[in-house]
């Protein structure tokens, strides 16, 4: 038998594939059960590829099991993280996903990996970009090309219960910052169309969305790429939505588009919901077992348990109930401060308030301005690492962060900040809400100075202990640089420290997330 494992913990190379059930700590490697006998490679690779570049895979058919490995550690985390709580199905069976106590996994020997490495190439070509999509290749210099659209055109099938703008937003904000959305009804469908800030999370969620049922054998998905490249969105009602201007009028339920865009679908005069009353729906007490995960839903649903029945069950929560606070769990207790959760936070929304418990030190309450921004930062921090722990992120029950009583001892652990200057998206339609991407080793920094020179500023991060591994200005605007860190998590513990830094002549340093490497 082959060795196709490499595990560091023994220095033995020679341990034969086990059953991998005991709950590992993270790694790169991940074991899938239960893999249907007809389940192809790119499948199976199709499950990492929204979290990251897959590096290898090995299934083992016979077992109905497989084994996927990520390029990173922090792509197979985030990846277990949203899996644990939205089972994914594949050829409509429902698999499971956990670390594997492997550390990589060595295929070169084997028989029949000729397939697997097939699929990888093919799916994380289109991944990158670098492969024809939609009908139409990406350029030579990485621009997108028609049939790539940030936008998405959204059927739901078999409506036999209401599916509302909020249910859209939570889903697909798993694969990205949701920008717009707009409802409507044609030939007698619900359909929706979709904004993204990017086109790859757009083919992200098409490649993972599409088919899949948003409730339990009903409310099929069917995503498309639309012609459109942008959405022009009038009002904010239960019909459309634009996430980056809450300053928009209701407009009454008049029809979310103007006429152009209206033409472009013939979609009729006046767009009306499915159903009367349907906004803001979870889906109804006793329902069965979502298929995509419906936890924590803004607007609608209290936290999900089973009851004995298999059915739901839900926790005193109305539809108007206001998901703006989130627990933090599992901070570090000795290097956590209320300025740095909001810093950290303040990337994916504007914090007003953060508590950390007075008696449980590594747990704490963040109050966001709205549910949207709470949901953002969930799907961005659950999984990364702080402080040397991984934290977990979940919606909390309590509506608001209660600041101390006069004279309560409190020890500083309780901060309002709605005051705060530092807020990003204070601004209707900043363009900061354009420019949310997940945490990554390298930041974006802006408002620099013209007399500072990549030296200051490699040796600003240097300086307070971090590894700089590349650094360049943008050539156009030397405002802007790109710095490249050691890993994920110094470039978290960086932004942290560094955002708002005072590089004199008036200009105070912002650091953000990018979504570009150097």
């Amino acid at each position: 038998m082959h060795n196709f494992f490499s595990t560091h913990s023994n220095g033995n190379d020679s341990r034969h594939f086990k059953g991998d059930r005991s709950p590992c700590g993270p790694s790169r490697v991940l074991h899938v059960r239960k893999v249907p006998i007809e389940v192809s490679e790119a499948e199976l690779v199709s499950l990492g590829v929204p979290f990251g570049r897959v590096s290898n895979l090995l299934m083992l058919k016979g077992k109905n099991q497989a084994f996927i490995e990520m390029a990173s550690e922090e792509a197979a985390i985030t990846m277990v993280n949203y899996y644990t709580t939205a089972t994914p199905h594949v050829r409509n069976q429902p698999v499971y996903i956990q670390y594997s106590n492997h550390r990589e996994l060595k295929t070169d020997n084997l028989p029949n990996q000729g397939r697997a490495q097939a699929a990888l190439q093919a799916v994380n070509a289109v991944h990158s970009g670098n492969m024809t999509l939609g009908g139409t290749a990406s350029g030579g210099d990485g621009t997108l090309m028609p049939g790539q659209s940030p936008v998405l055109r959204i059927i739901v099938e078999n409506l036999f219960y209401p599916v509302s703008l909020e249910v859209l937003h939570q889903i697909f904000s798993k694969f990205g910052t949701v920008l717009k959305i707009i409802t409507f009804t044609k030939n007698n469908q619900f359909q929706a169309l979709l904004q993204y800030s990017d086109p790859m999370n757009a083919h992200h969620a098409k490649v993972t969305l599409d088919g899949q049922n948003i409730y339990n054998a009903c409310c099929t998905l069917r995503v498309e790429f639309s012609k459109l490249t942008s959405l022009n969105v009038k009002y904010n009602n239960d019909k459309s939505r634009d996430f980056t201007r809450l300053d928009l009028p209701s407009g009454d339920g008049q029809p979310s588009m103007d006429p152009a865009m209206t033409a472009a679908f013939g979609a009729p005069g006046i767009i009306s919901s499915p159903y009367a009353g349907a906004a803001g729906f979870g889906p109804a007490i006793g329902f069965p077992q979502a298929g995509l995960s419906m936890h924590t839903m803004p607007g609608a649903l209290g936290p999900l348990s089973m009851a004995p029945s298999g059915r739901m069950t839900l926790h005193g929560m109305g539809p108007g109930a206001v998901h703006s606070v989130l627990l933090v769990s599992n901070l570090n207790p000795d290097s956590i401060s209320p300025h740095g959760l909001f810093i950290l936070f303040g990337v994916y929304g504007d914090v007003h308030r953060v508590k950390i418990l007075f008696n449980k030190k590594e747990n704490a309450l963040i109050q966001m301005a709205d549910a949207t921004q709470a949901q953002l930062a969930m799907s961005h921090l659950n999984g990364q690492r702080l402080h040397g722990k991984v934290i977990r992120v979940t919606i909390s029950k309590h509506q608001t962060v209660q600041l101390p009583r006069e004279g309560q001892e409190d020890q500083g652990l309780t901060k309002d900040f709605s005051g705060s200057p530092l807020h990003r998206f204070k601004k209707p339609g900043s363009k900061n809400f354009q420019n949310i991407f997940p945490p990554s080793a390298t930041l974006h920094l802006s408002n620099i100075p013209p007399s500072i020179t990549d030296d200051i500023l490699k040796d600003l991060f240097a300086g307070t202990g971090y590894t700089v591994k590349a650094f360049k200005f943008f050539q156009k605007d030397r405002k802007m640089a790109l710095i490249q860190l050691g890993s994920v998590e110094e470039a978290i513990q960086a932004l942290i420290d560094l955002h708002n830094h005072d590089l004199g002549e008036n200009h105070h340093l912002r650091v953000s997330f990018s979504k570009s490497t150097i």
